[in-house]
């Protein structure tokens, strides 16, 4: 199964129009997760409090799990995140605390070294840019949690950045990105 995790909130999102043609070059069905319709919420101290005993005992079998065993039983994820200030949107940082529970993403072995649990073969990151596209808060965040605790070892980055700088033409930045997925040479 095919994971798509949608974190654009605005209508016709160009990093969403990128993800799909990413989708669409993978081919097959896949499930939708809209983050920004989900009633994902940071971990207070009551919740994380419950969640530890939850993990401490074994018992999986709560809601808060759902998010966890359906990121980890994926057999690809396609992130869509825009490029904002520095990072990406904030419900993708609600999501990964969310989904980060030992037992189901991750353990830790005897030295206490993550060790990823996680189905998927890859993880493949979109985003956009209306300036340069800097990675180390975003892409590089991800690709750091995929490889070393979530077991998923090719993370792939497909950017399109400039997209609101005068002077460059976001819409032929775009398909000429879409060109580049449909070749497979964006993958």
């Amino acid at each position: 199964m095919i994971l798509y995790i949608n974190c654009c909130v605005r209508e016709n999102s160009r990093t969403d129009r990128l993800a799909r043609a990413v989708l669409k070059k993978l081919g097959g069905e896949y499930e939708e997760l809209y983050l920004p319709d989900e009633n994902l919420q940071p971990l207070s101290r009551e919740l994380l409090k419950r969640r530890t005993e939850l993990i401490e005992n074994g018992d999986y079998s709560d809601a808060m799990f759902r998010y966890a065993k359906q990121f980890a039983a994926a057999d690809k994820i396609v992130v869509s995140a825009p490029f904002w200030d520095f990072s990406f949107p904030s419900v993708l940082k609600v999501y990964i605390e969310n989904i980060y529970a030992v037992g189901i993403v991750s353990r830790y072995t005897p030295e206490g070294q993550p060790y990823g649990l996680c189905r998927a073969d890859e993880l493949i990151y979109v985003t956009t840019a209306g300036g340069p596209y800097v990675p180390d808060y975003s892409f590089c965040y991800i690709k750091e949690l995929c490889e070393t605790c979530f077991g998923i070892a090719k993370v792939t980055l497909v950017k399109a950045e400039m997209l609101d700088v005068d002077g460059f033409d976001a819409e032929r930045i775009i398909e000429d990105k879409i060109n580049e997925i449909n070749r497979g040479t964006a993958l």
